[in-house]
């Protein structure tokens, strides 16, 4: 017989106790508490099938295949009906909301130009709408979010630029045209958004049909003309947004001018 103590209580046990109590507590094999893995949020929304339509049918200047878009159409209206029926809320975190808009912009953008194909520009869809007080395609809403319907202006206006304090939206939100940046040729995600739109403000900047620049003159895209105050947000320039992006830098003495846009359809 064997005795113990326990909690200040003496326990006495018999052999055959004693054997029972360290069968049922001889220890196993020691084990380390695995550390949760972190990972990278998934966005709420699976951009995947815009991501192969966008790799499928834009190419790597941005130049869209319309005929191709509308061979996958049924696919397109799959995606959208997605978006339709998930639309962001402030659970979500702010790159994953500004990825949904961006891409719901451009993709709905194409569902416009396929809904009215071919035309030889965007703005020719103005003059084929037949809706009261609405003369641009930009302001036509056909674009169902939720319980109600929204415009092109709705998402860039109304959502990103009032809501999110990113200048960057300006470099990958594309309306179909030629002077437009670069339609991107995957989807933007939650994950890659920091990242894609630095490359879309460095490929915008450093093209000189877009951005004609040296240090004596630089000719603007009309978006530094147009969003004049959003550059100028958080005490910081058009000067300031330029030598972000491009190689070639400018200063206070460089002559700005802005470049006539471009309207004509973004199309291979």
């Amino acid at each position: 017989m064997k005795r113990y103590t326990q909690k200040g209580i003496l326990v006495t046990l018999t052999g055959f106790a004693l054997t029972s109590l360290v069968a049922f507590t001889e220890p196993g094999p020691v084990t380390t508490p695995t550390a949760p893995v972190m990972t990278l949020a998934a966005d709420p929304v699976d951009h995947s099938i815009y991501d192969r339509l966008a790799k499928k049918h834009i190419n790597e200047k941005g130049l869209v295949n319309y005929k191709g878009f509308r061979s996958d159409e049924k696919e397109l209206d799959k995606y959208l009906d997605l978006l339709s029926k998930n639309p962001p809320t402030d659970k979500w975190n702010q790159d994953a909301q500004i990825a949904y808009w961006i891409n719901a912009y451009n993709a709905y953008t194409i569902k416009l130009i396929l809904n009215h194909y071919p035309v030889k520009s965007i703005k020719d869809i103005g003059s084929k709408i037949k809706i009261p007080f609405v003369t641009t395609p930009w302001a036509i809403k056909f674009i169902p979010i939720g319980s109600e319907k929204i415009s092109l202006d709705n998402i860039e206006h109304g959502t990103l630029r009032k809501k999110f304090n990113d200048q960057r939206i300006h470099f990958a939100l594309v309306c179909a045209a030629r002077s437009c940046p670069r339609l991107r040729n995957e989807a933007y995600t939650g994950a890659k958004l920091d990242a894609q739109l630095d490359d879309q403000g460095s490929d915008f900047l450093n093209n000189p049909a877009k951005n004609a620049i040296s240090p004596q003159k630089a000719s603007l895209s009309k978006y530094f003309d147009w969003y004049k105050g959003d550059w100028k947000e958080d005490n910081k320039s058009i000067e300031y947004w330029v030598n972000r992006y491009s190689k070639t830098k400018i200063n206070k003495d460089t002559d700005i001018s802005f470049l006539d846009y471009n309207w004509a359809l973004n199309e291979q």
